[in-house]
């Protein structure tokens, strides 16, 4: 889990990343606490600044945008949901 706190704007990159929004997040806990750092990942949800989100790290990043699993991916972390609440 993590929250979106920023963007990220690269008009030069690997040719993996072209078209894809990315956004900065910091891991969180279920109390929403900051945890470990920031990070940037692919965003596939269309998250938002301030949005509490669920992302996948390794492998299943890479796949998470349902794109061809030959095509090289350098993306590690991705945004694959938006949370909507907490419930413990």
């Amino acid at each position: 889990m993590a929250r979106v706190v920023g963007s990220v704007v690269s008009t030069q990159k690997d040719p993996s990343l072209v078209g894809r929004k990315l956004m900065i997040v910091q891991q969180i806990n279920s109390d929403q606490q900051p945890i470990r750092y920031e990070q940037v990942a692919a965003d596939t949800v269309n998250a938002g600044i301030g949005d509490n989100v669920l992302i996948v790290r390794g492998s299943g990043a890479r796949l998470a945008d349902g794109s061809d699993q030959n095509t090289r991916d350098v993306n590690d972390c991705t945004i694959v949901g938006i949370i909507d609440r907490f419930d413990k």
